[in-house]
């Protein structure tokens, strides 16, 4: 609304002939807090006009706006079950909220040809996620409301090209995106509105394709994926954080599978080609191929940080012990060198 209101007011943009008005995810505009810059659209619109309206909830503010635009409106209700694609695969992983930056990282480190969106609730998570991806050298930017119009396009044209592996967006952001080759879809956090998720995965999966939706769920949410189940008539499968040794198997393959297929470009001088065979003749070919494994391993930086998987085991407080329904009294921890009073003995009665 802002970008338009901007070409109003340089008349760039003339609306007085306007004759068809569609105010799409009306909702979602008046909970991002457009309503002045709708008003102020409006006002630069003939009366006699004919205005679409479509909104996913028909809260207050959006009843108001249908009672001051629209004359002798009619309602369409379409059902309000959520519609998910057959061909998403819908998995969820186990990680602790600390540790599901690193997890992402292990499968954008393990599937290097996926393309993905990363969804997360707020857009300072959305950036600093973005801005960790970028330090730790992935092909990531991030997409928010804080962003201009030609920096949101500028991460889009990136992302369209494949300059970009992955994008981290917030829901509203993400409304929109059209990309069709979309691979993965990451829930970094579940959205509360849960028919969020229906949005979020139907990002990927399109044009007939397959896709794979993959919720980090910690154990706050662990509950929400029954419901999602439930409410969406979904099936989730549980699935594993890589390891790195399984990254690491992976991508010594690809490097081994690419040397074996690279062909030499031009003709080698012989100088500096005697000069490697001379600097390496005394090393078998064992200890050749050890050294240039531990040089490229040494390349990938591969971070250890342990098995991602596992959750903390919760720790109960004993339970109290009952005898006969009843509950026991509370035993206390006797210090060292107590000694148990001795009770006086008990004055015998003499006989008279």
């Amino acid at each position: 609304p802002g970008r338009l209101i901007d070409l109003i007011k340089r008349k760039a943009v003339k609306l007085d002939q306007l004759r068809f008005l569609v105010l799409d995810e009306a909702d979602e505009m008046m909970n991002m807090g457009f309503k002045e810059e709708v008003d102020e659209i409006l006002a630069y619109t003939p009366a006699e006009k004919m205005t679409w309206l479509f909104s996913a909830t028909m809260p207050p503010p959006i009843k108001k706006v249908v009672r001051k635009y629209m004359h002798q409106p009619v309602e369409i209700r379409v059902s309000e079950g959520q519609q998910v694609n057959g061909n998403i695969e819908h998995l969820f992983a186990n990680v602790r909220a600390r540790d599901k930056r690193a997890a992402l990282m292990r499968f954008l480190d393990l599937h290097e040809d996926m393309k993905g969106v990363v969804f997360c609730r707020t857009r300072r998570e959305t950036q600093d996620l973005a801005e960790a991806l970028l330090r730790d050298n992935f092909k990531a930017d991030a997409l928010h409301g804080d962003l201009s119009q030609p920096q949101r396009d500028r991460v889009m044209s990136r992302f369209k090209s494949h300059e970009l592996q992955v994008l981290i967006a917030t829901d509203v952001a993400a409304r929109g995106i059209d990309v069709d080759d979309l691979t993965h879809v990451f829930h970094f956090s579940l959205p509360d509105d849960l028919s969020y998720y229906t949005h979020r995965s139907g990002r990927t999966a399109r044009a007939g394709k397959s896709g794979v939706s993959i919720v980090f769920l910690d154990s706050r949410e662990q509950h929400r994926i029954h419901r999602l189940e439930r409410e969406l008539g979904i099936a989730f499968k549980r699935t594993t954080v890589p390891q790195v040794e399984d990254i690491a198997a992976k991508k010594v393959r690809s490097w081994c599978l690419n040397v074996l297929e690279s062909k030499v470009k031009g003709k080698l001088d012989p100088k500096l080609l005697d000069q490697a065979n001379l600097l390496f003749a005394n090393l078998t070919k064992e200890e050749l191929t050890a050294k240039l494994l531990a040089s490229e391993l040494e390349r990938l930086q591969l971070s250890d940080a342990g098995d991602l998987n596992d959750l903390p085991k919760k720790t109960h407080p004993p339970k109290k012990k009952f005898k006969h329904g009843k509950p026991q009294a509370a035993t206390t921890h006797k210090p060292k060198n107590f000694k148990k009073r001795r009770k006086p003995p008990k004055k015998s009665k003499q006989k008279q």
